[in-house]
C-alpha cells in the first residue's frame, strides 16, 4: 500500500476525530436523555428506555454490514452515507417524534442514531488505514480521544439546549445532532484515504475460518471484547450501586463523567505509550488496570472508592481497546478488512450490548462487591492469553 505523506496523514486523521467527536455528541446525548423522553413519550414507564435499546440494537444490526459495504463503496463514501442517512435522518425523526408526541417515530430515529455509531465505529480503522505502520496505533489513539470533547459536548447539549425550540422540550438536543451530522459529512467529503483498491484486488482472500484461527486475531478480538464488556457492565451498573448507597446525581454524574475523561483522555498519550512499550506490555497493562478497578471496588463504597474504580476502569478500557484495534491491522490483508474489521466489532458489541443488559440483574444477585468480584476471572483469562501469544512468539514486541 502507498505510505501517506505526512501532512495528509495528520490532515485525514483530524478530520477522523472531528467526526468522531460530533458522533459521540450524537450517543451520549441519546444514553443521557432518551430515557427522560421516553418516560414522556412512552405509553408506559417500563418502556422508557426502549429508544437507548434500539440505538444498541440499531449499532449491532449494522456493525457488518457496515464494514462490508464500505469495502464496496470505500471509507469515505460509506462514512458520509452512515452520517447522512443515520445521523441527520435518525436525528430529523427524534425532532418529529417528539414535535408530534409520537413514541414510535422517536424510537425509529433512536435506532437511526444506533446505525449512525455502527458506521462511526469504524474511523478508528480508517485512521489506521491513512497512517504509515509506525504510527497506526497513534493516529487509533487520537481519533478515540475524540471522546475528551465528547465527554462534556453531550450532557451539555442533552442539558443546556433542551428549550431552545419554543413549544418543543427536549426536541433541541435531537435537531443539533442531525445539524452536527451535517457538519461530519462535509468533514468527510475532504478526507483522502490512500487507494488500496488496486492492492486488495491483486490480493488473495482467504476464507473467515482461517483468519479467525489465528492466535493473533484471537487476542486482538478478546483484548477488545472483554474490556468494552467489562466497561460497560460496571458503568451500566455504578449508578444503580451508587444510588443504593445513598448517593445522589450530583455525585454520580461527577463518577461518571471522570470515568468516561478515564476512558479517552489517555488516548493522547496510549499510542506513544504502545510504541515504546509493545503491544504486549500494553495489554497486560490494561489488566492490571481492571483488576485494581475491581479490587479497589472490593475494598470499600464510598465516593472516593466509586470514583477511583470508575477511574482506573476507563483508562483499562482505553489500552486493552487501543492494543487490541492495533493488533487486528496486523492480521488481516487489504481484500479481507472488510469482513474481518466486521467480525471483529460485531463480536465486540454483541457483548457490550450482553454487558449491559445483564448489569441491573447481576448487581442484584450478586450485589456491587460479587459483581467486581466476578470480573477477575475474565481479567485474569485474558492476562494469560496475552502471555500465551507472547510465549509462542506471535506478538509484535
Amino acid at each position: 500500500m502507498h505510505s501517506p505523506s505526512l501532512p495528509h496523514e495528520r490532515r485525514n486523521i483530524a478530520i477522523l476525530a472531528a467526526c468522531q467527536i460530533l458522533q459521540m455528541l450524537s450517543s451520549i446525548t441519546v444514553m443521557t436523555l432518551s430515557g427522560v423522553v421516553g418516560l414522556q413519550l412512552g405509553p408506559e414507564p417500563a418502556l422508557a428506555t426502549l429508544p437507548i435499546a434500539l440505538m444498541m440494537l440499531g449499532t449491532l444490526a449494522a456493525t457488518l454490514p457496515a464494514s462490508l459495504l464500505m469495502k464496496r463503496l470505500g471509507r469515505r463514501r460509506g462514512f458520509i452515507l452512515g452520517a447522512l442517512l443515520g445521523g441527520v435522518g435518525g436525528g430529523l425523526l427524534s425532532v418529529t417524534g417528539v414535535a408530534l408526541n409520537a413514541f414510535a417515530l422517536f424510537c425509529a430515529g433512536n435506532l437511526l442514531l444506533g446505525i449512525y455509531q455502527a458506521f462511526a465505529m469504524y474511523y478508528r480503522f480508517a485512521a489506521a488505514e491513512a497512517a504509515s505502520l509506525p504510527r497506526r496505533s497513534r493516529a487509533i489513539a487520537w481519533v478515540l480521544a475524540g471522546g475528551v470533547a465528547a465527554a462534556f459536548l453531550g450532557p451539555w447539549n442533552a442539558s443546556l439546549t433542551n428549550h431552545w425550540l419554543i413549544g418543543l422540550p427536549n426536541a433541541a438536543p435531537y435537531l443539533i445532532i442531525a445539524l452536527a451530522a451535517l457538519l461530519a459529512s462535509g468533514l468527510l467529503l475532504q478526507l483522502r484515504l490512500p487507494d488500496s483498491t488496486s492492492t486488495a484486488s491483486a490480493e488473495t482472500e482467504r476464507p473467515l475460518r482461517l483468519i479467525v484461527r489465528q492466535p493473533t486475531f484471537v487476542l486482538a478480538l478478546a483484548a477488545a471484547a472483554i474490556a468494552y464488556a467489562i466497561m460497560m457492565l460496571v458503568m451500566t451498573a455504578t449508578p444503580l450501586a451508587m444510588r443504593a448507597r445513598g448517593f445522589g446525581m450530583p455525585e454520580v454524574a461527577l463518577v461518571m463523567q471522570w470515568h468516561v475523561l478515564g476512558m479517552f483522555a489517555p488516548s493522547f498519550f496510549s499510542g506513544i505509550l504502545l510504541a515504546r512499550l509493545g503491544i504486549l506490555r500494553l495489554l497486560l497493562l490494561g489488566c492490571l488496570l481492571l483488576a485494581g478497578c475491581s479490587l479497589v471496588a472490593l475494598l470499600g463504597d464510598s465516593l472516593g472508592h466509586f470514583w477511583l474504580a470508575l477511574v482506573l476502569l476507563g483508562i483499562g478500557w482505553n489500552f486493552l481497546f487501543v492494543g487490541g484495534s492495533t493488533l487486528l491491522t496486523t492480521v488481516h490483508r487489504d481484500s479481507e478488512r472488510g469482513k474481518v474489521q466486521g467480525v471483529n466489532d460485531l463480536s465486540i458489541f454483541s457483548l457490550v450490548a450482553i454487558g449491559s443488559l445483564l448489569a441491573g440483574s447481576l448487581l442484584h444477585w450478586l450485589g456491587w462487591s460479587g459483581l467486581n468480584l466476578a470480573m477477575l476471572p475474565l481479567i485474569a483469562g485474558l492476562a494469560v492469553l496475552a502471555l500465551w501469544q507472547a510465549w509462542l512468539k506471535r506478538v509484535d514486541r
